[in-house]
C-alpha cells in the first residue's frame, strides 16, 4: 500500500512538471519559429502526449490484439473530450482560435467519422484505409504549420521582438525543456497508472474495472495534466489545441501505423462506444464554432458525460 501510494505522489509530481516543461517550452518555440501556440498546441504538444496511447495501440496491433489497439483509440478520444476539454474549461472558460474553429475542429469531425465508419461496417482499419490516414496525418500537420506562419507572422514577429529573451540559444533551451517535459509525462502517466494498478487490487476492484477505468485514463494523463496546467497559466490555445490535436493524431497517426503491422479487427467495440466518440466529438464542434467559447457549463456538461459513460462500462 505505501509503495503504491509512492507511486501516486512521485507520478503525479511528475504529469505535473513535465506538464509545466512542456507548456513553457512550447509557447517559447512558437514565438521563436514565428507560428502560434494554437499549431504548437495542435502539433507537437498533441502528438508528444499521445504517445502513450501510441506505444499501447503499436504493441496491441503486434499482438494481434485489435480490440486494445482500437478501444485504446475510442476510449482516449472519449476522455480527450469529455474528461480533459470539460475539466479545462471547468477551470476557466476557454476562448477558442479562430483558425481552430474553422479548420482544425472540423479535421477532427471527419476523421472521427471515416474512422467510427469504419469500425462499424467494415469491422476495422485495414491496411489501405492506414495509409491513407497516415498521408492525412502528414499533409495536415505541413498545412498547419504553412498557414500559421503565412497568417499569423506580423504578430510572431512583433511578439519576438517584444522579448528580448526568445534567442537561438533560448530556442534551444525551450527545445531541450519541452524534450524534458515529454520524458517526465510519459513517465509520471506510467508510475501513476502502475500505483493505481496495485491500489486498485488492495482495495478489491475487479481486473475489469481497474482495465476500463485506471488503464483507459490512464494513457490520456499526460493530454490531462498539459491541457489543465496550460488553462491554468492561461494559454487556452494549448489547452484546446492540445485536446484536438491528440483526437487527430489518434486517428490519422496511431490508425495509420498501428494497422500497416497488423490490420485490425473491432470485435468487442459496441456500437455505443462508437457513438459515444461521435457524440462528444459533435458536441465539441457545437461548443467551440457556437460563440467561439467552452463555457463552464458546457464544461459541466461533458464532464457529467464522461462520468455516465464511465458508470455505464462498469456496469457493462
Amino acid at each position: 500500500m505505501l509503495l503504491a501510494l509512492l507511486q501516486l505522489a512521485f507520478g503525479s509530481v511528475m504529469l505535473y512538471y513535465g506538464a509545466e516543461f512542456l507548456v513553457s517550452g512550447g509557447v517559447k518555440i512558437a514565438r521563436f519559429f514565428h507560428i502560434s501556440s494554437l499549431v504548437i498546441g495542435l502539433t507537437l504538444v498533441a502528438f508528444a502526449t499521445s504517445a502513450p496511447e501510441l506505444t499501447v495501440s503499436v504493441a496491441a496491433a503486434v499482438r494481434g490484439q485489435g480490440d486494445i489497439a482500437l478501444g485504446n483509440v475510442v476510449g482516449s478520444n472519449i476522455c480527450n473530450i469529455a474528461l480533459i476539454l470539460g475539466l479545462s474549461a471547468l477551470i476557466t472558460p476557454l476562448g477558442v482560435n479562430r483558425q481552430l474553429a474553422r479548420r482544425d475542429i472540423f479535421v477532427m469531425l471527419a476523421a472521427t467519422l471515416a474512422f467510427a465508419a469504419l469500425g462499424l461496417f467494415a469491422d476495422g482499419v485495414g491496411r489501405l484505409p492506414a495509409a491513407v490516414f497516415f498521408a492525412g496525418l502528414l499533409l495536415y500537420t505541413w498545412r498547419s504549420v504553412a498557414i500559421s506562419r503565412r497568417e499569423s507572422r506580423a504578430v510572431a514577429c512583433a511578439e519576438a521582438e517584444a522579448d528580448a529573451t526568445i534567442t537561438g540559444r533560448t530556442a534551444v533551451l525551450s527545445l531541450l525543456l519541452a524534450a524534458l517535459g515529454i520524458g517526465l509525462l510519459v513517465g509520471g502517466a506510467d508510475c501513476f497508472v502502475r500505483g493505481a494498478i496495485v491500489f486498485g487490487r488492495i482495495c478489491g476492484l475487479s481486473e475489469a474495472v481497474i482495465g476500463l477505468t485506471i488503464v483507459a485514463v490512464g494513457t490520456s494523463l499526460p493530454e490531462l495534466a498539459t491541457s489543465v496546467v496550460a488553462a491554468i497559466k492561461g494559454e487556452r490555445d494549448i489547452a484546446v489545441g492540445n485536446v484536438v490535436g491528440s483526437n487527430i493524431f489518434n486517428i490519422l497517426c496511431i490508425m495509420g501505423l498501428a494497422p500497416l503491422l497488423s490490420p485490425l479487427r473491432a470485435v468487442g467495440i459496441s456500437v455505443f462506444d462508437w457513438a459515444v466518440m461521435l457524440g462528444v466529438t459533435l458536441l465539441a464542434v457545437i461548443f467551440i464554432t457556437t460563440g467561439r467559447v467552452i463555457s463552464r457549463r458546457e464544461g459541466v456538461v461533458l464532464l457529467l458525460i464522461f462520468a455516465a459513460y464511465t458508470a455505464w462500462l462498469i456496469v457493462r
